[in-house]
């Protein structure tokens, strides 16, 4: 059970920063006992796959903090968050014996893609209330937001699971006001 909440944690990270979750699930799998990924998954710990990944997360954390290109970026991650979700969900998972590598995969691209597409509905509205001066500020605590998750749900899986139920109780009842005072 704590694996499955663990793939939860690190797929949902995965929704706000696709590159930051892989790079240090395959950081701490090469340097540390704290992960063991299992074939394909340990590709993750190769020095050039690092390599790759730490230069995807210069281009994508510098194209998310520029009003525009922001949007652009995460039009763009709409396939790519959802892909690294499902990465990570699968290949944390890869010690639960009984789970189907393809639910694994399509559970992880679930998580991902459902907290992508909060922040990629969110994000416009950011823009347009604060004139883009706000988006460095939000694309800098998402990050964060993405590598204290990432490192939660590696260290502390029980925490990992309750912080994403309660981000995404407050992100519906937070739609659910907005849709009733429209009305």
């Amino acid at each position: 059970m704590i694996d499955i909440l663990s793939a939860f944690g690190l797929s949902s990270a995965a929704g706000l920063n696709a590159y930051l979750p892989l790079l240090i699930v395959g950081l701490l799998a090469r340097f540390t006992d704290l992960v063991t990924l299992n074939a394909p998954w340990d590709a993750l710990e190769n020095p050039w796959v690092l390599a790759l990944l730490v230069v995807l997360l210069i281009i994508e954390m510098t194209a998310d903090k520029i009003p525009a290109v922001d949007s652009v970026n995460d039009a763009i991650q709409t396939f790519i968050r959802p892909a690294a979700g499902a990465i990570l969900f699968a290949s944390s998972s890869n010690i639960i014996a009984d789970m189907s590598p393809a639910l694994a995969l399509a559970i992880g691209i679930f998580a991902a893609g459902g907290v992508h597409a909060v922040k990629a509905t969110a994000r416009p509205v950011v823009t347009a209330t604060t004139g883009g001066v706000g988006n460095p500020v939000v694309s800098l605590a998402e990050d964060v937001v993405s590598a204290i998750m990432t490192l939660i749900a590696i260290l502390l899986p029980m925490i990992a699971a309750i912080l994403v139920l309660a981000v995404g109780f407050w992100v519906g009842r937070w739609f659910w006001r907005r849709r009733v005072k429209a009305a």
